[in-house]
């Protein structure tokens, strides 16, 4: 496209597009370590960790081609050949490591997980998302994926497994995602379920109800939630759900905002 076009024209087309990939990941939270001319390189997890580093990459890979289908409709351009952007994500271990001299300091990722994770970025068509097994083990259930089959790549002596990133599924916690897999049966917590089930009657009869509940990591409470919401409400009962995620902090009223999606069946389009 640059190709018949005047340098700083090209500029004027492509310094939007590098604008719209760089607040997608700062909106995730990741870090932008290098700006490659029309392209970029981010990193999702480090400096700074998180514990789901992957599915941040994922939500702000969808967030960058949904803004970018905004700006082709803003230049008037069509979806088959306008400007397209192909992303690339691997997941696994860096060495990351900043280099300095007088004038700046780079930061930047080195290792294999680099390497494939930039040549799933030159296999990705314009306009898709294509990530490796590695990344796919750690956000299943999360986003939904296409298989592309098993690809050869460059510097890599056996074909590696690649997917097409293509939406995210409504799951915010780690047992919704679980769920879509099958969970295994709840045991015990009948203490619990007959709290859920007075307050439930409570709320039946007109009496608004709040419950807050309290615990260590890990000791079940989402799924308590989820199986009462799913198999202990009698039908005819709306659940409206949604959740505080730490990627959230830069939306204001994200649970509410959710809460009222929900409600209303807005997609994320």
């Amino acid at each position: 496209m640059s190709e018949g076009l005047d340098p700083e024209e090209a500029q004027k087309l492509i310094d939007p597009v590098l604008r719209v990939m760089m607040d997608a990941v700062h909106r995730y939270e990741g870090t932008v370590n290098q700006v490659l001319g029309d392209g970029i390189m981010a990193l999702f997890g480090a400096p700074l960790a998180h514990e789901d580093h992957a599915l941040r990459a994922c939500y702000a890979a969808l967030a960058m081609q949904e803004e970018m289908r905004r700006y082709r409709r803003k230049l008037g351009q069509s979806e088959e050949v306008g400007l397209q952007i192909g992303i690339g994500l691997n997941s696994g271990e860096v060495v990351v490591r900043s280099i300095s001299n007088d004038l700046n300091v780079d930061y930047s990722a080195l290792g294999h997980t680099t390497h494939m994770a930039a040549r799933m970025q030159e296999l990705a068509a314009g306009g898709t998302t294509l990530m490796t097994a590695s990344t796919l083990r750690q956000v299943e259930g999360f986003v939904q994926v296409k298989s592309v089959g098993a690809v050869q790549v460059k510097g890599v002596s056996r074909p590696v497994e690649a997917f097409e990133v293509v939406a995210a599924t409504t799951a915010r916690t780690r047992v919704q995602a679980a769920a879509v897999r099958g969970l295994t049966p709840l045991v015990g917590r009948r203490t619990e379920i007959e709290v859920f089930s007075k307050l439930v009657e409570e709320a039946g009869s007109g009496k608004g109800q709040i419950l807050a509940m309290v615990g260590e990591p890990g000791m079940g409470k989402s799924r308590l939630v989820h199986e009462f919401t799913r198999h202990q409400l009698r039908p005819g009962w709306l659940v409206l759900e949604a959740a505080s995620v730490s990627y959230g902090k830069a939306t204001p009223y994200l649970p509410l905002i959710e809460m009222l999606r929900r409600y209303f069946q807005i997609a994320d389009r």
